[in-house]
Parts: structure tokens; sequence; C-alpha cells
């Protein structure tokens, strides 16, 4: 069934938008799961390969049955990039006024006091909305309601500082795994979508910011003391330069990360994707970065195939 919106330019055909022709500014209203949603500019441009506000639309609705549950109850900081990638951005914690109703918030305690009432997903139609107002990533923070000051996993953000790369990143991660493994804790990896790395060590227990913040700067200090020019802990950007960072201050309350499956904003679409450990190692062996990169269609197909690699991080196996 075909289902045409005047002047936009596109139909939506079998869960995806549809090229017809020219498109203007005009809002329309889709139904995604059986909710309303108004959508706008749908052949604006975001990517400069030629990817648009209505294949960013179509991806999220898509990916939204493996997504969402990665965001159910997390307060999320929006980036924002109303006119594309190329132009400017914005993160945005507040909720915007103008949300719909079916939009959830959850209100969390700022550092030097007040309310932030942050923006919350329980469904495709929020995804939809988050991406029709140009919310391109979307950074969750570690804690879930009705918890939210307990995070659900350590987390390790390997940053590589050039010339360093993403290789470089996926030998620190498989050394963070093998640490954690020591430890008795299981880890997943995903791509930062970026040039980066991201280790996640699903908690069992509540356990505070406090606690894993501990870990996780005690485990990149171990790491920076037995690799010394490979890796550094510290925070000052001079000691990065061909080294790769484990940021270990990730693990707090008020700060966030990218989620799994979440686009990022670059030159062309990536995706912030879930690896298999497999992955990693055969990357670093055949030198082969390339692997480890994913754009929209791929990472659906994987899920189309593979399901959900990033589980566990959900207390699925």
């Amino acid at each position: 069934m075909l289902s045409v919106y005047p002047g936009s330019g596109r139909a939506w055909r079998h869960g995806r938008w549809v090229r017809l022709g020219m498109a203007t500014r005009a809002a329309h209203e889709i139904v995604v799961d059986g909710v309303p949603v108004r959508v706008s500019s749908l052949d604006r441009v975001i990517y400069p390969n030629g990817f648009t506000k209505g294949d960013v639309i179509d991806y999220y609705r898509r990916v939204a049955p493996t997504l969402v549950p990665h965001l159910v109850g997390r307060p999320l900081t929006l980036k924002r990039y109303p006119e594309g990638v190329d132009g400017p951005f914005f993160y945005e914690k507040n909720c915007p006024r103008y949300k719909p109703e079916w939009v959830r918030t959850i209100d969390m305690p700022r550092v030097n006091g007040g309310v932030i009432s942050y923006c919350s997903v329980s469904d495709a139609a929020g995804l939809v909305w988050l991406a029709n107002i140009g919310a391109l990533e979307l950074h969750p923070l570690l804690g879930r309601a009705p918890q939210p000051q307990c995070p659900t996993a350590i987390v390790f953000d390997l940053d590589p500082g050039p010339p360093a790369g993403l290789l470089d990143a996926a030998r620190v991660a498989l050394r963070v795994r093998e640490v954690l493994s020591e430890a008795g804790l299981t880890s997943l990896v995903k791509s930062s979508g970026k040039k980066g790395i991201h280790v996640w060590a699903p908690l069992a227990q509540n356990r505070s910011f406090d606690d894993t913040k501990r870990v996780a700067r005690s485990l990149a200090q171990s790491l920076e003391r037995a690799f010394p020019n490979d890796i550094t802990s510290s925070m000052r950007k001079a000691e990065r330069p061909g080294k790769t960072f484990i940021d270990w201050s990730q693990n707090d309350e008020h700060k966030s990360i990218v989620a799994p499956y979440s686009l990022r904003a670059a030159p062309t679409p990536t995706v912030s994707a879930p690896l298999r450990w497999s992955e990693v190692e055969q990357a670093v062996v055949d030198a082969t970065p390339e692997r480890l990169v994913f754009d929209p269609a791929a990472v659906l197909d994987r899920v189309a195939r593979d399901g959900d690699l990033f589980a566990r991080a959900l207390g699925h196996d």
C-alpha cells in the first residue's frame, strides 16, 4: 500500500520512504505504530553524500525495535543538527517544550541545583519525532529509571589521538576485555561510529557511580603503566597524540555516551554499531579498520541477520 502526502515528494510504502518528485518544506503527518507524528522537509540533505532527513527518519523507524530497548527509562541528551552535519549543531538536555504529550520526560537534579527534564524514548514514534527535529545522535545516560543514580554498566570510551587510529583503539579494546575478564566481568564492544571503540561491562547488581568510576580509572591507569607508549588515562590533550585515551570519566551520573545503533555526524552516515569480539580480533590481525565501520543499511542487514549483538547490555543473553 502506498500512502502519498501531497507536496512532500515522498510516500510511505512498505515501512520506508519512497521518492516521488520535488519536495517542499510542508509538514505532514505519518502514523508510526498507531501514533501520529508530524514530519517535514524530508528531502533536506543531512549528509553530503545525499542521505536526507527522510532517510534518517526511515533508518530510525526501521531500527526502532532493536534500539528502543536500549533507551527505555534512560534520560537522553540530544545532539541536534537541524541543517545537516555540515551545519551548526547543539547539545540539548532539557526536552523541548513543544514536544508531543506522548513523549515522556525524566527529571534529574542539576549539579549546581535545579532540575533537568530529559526526553525519554519508549517507542518508534518517539524516535521518529526526535529524528524530525534534527536529533541525529542519541546520547543516553548510564542510569535507568526508576534508579537513574545506579549505572547499568561500566563503560570505556577508547579515543585514539592521531596518528593513532581505529585499529589502535581496537587493540586497546582487546586489552580492556582481557582485564575485565580477569575481574570476572563480561564485556561488549561497539564502534563509536567515528574513530573510536566503546567497551561496556554490564553490571548484574546495583553499584554506585563512585564505584564504577573508581574501577574504570584504576583499569585505565593499570593499562597505561603496562603500555605507556600506546595508552594514556590522562585527561590532558597534550598526552594523547599517538596514543589511545581510555576515557574512564564517562562513568558519571551526569554524563552520557552515544547509544548503540545511533547515527553519528560524520562526512558519510555511520552508526555506533555493536560488534563481535571476533570481528575486532580479525580486523586487528588483517589490518582492516574498514571492517569496523558500518553505514545504516549495513546495520539494518546485521540486525535482520544476527539480532541485537548488544542484547546482554539489557540483561539478555
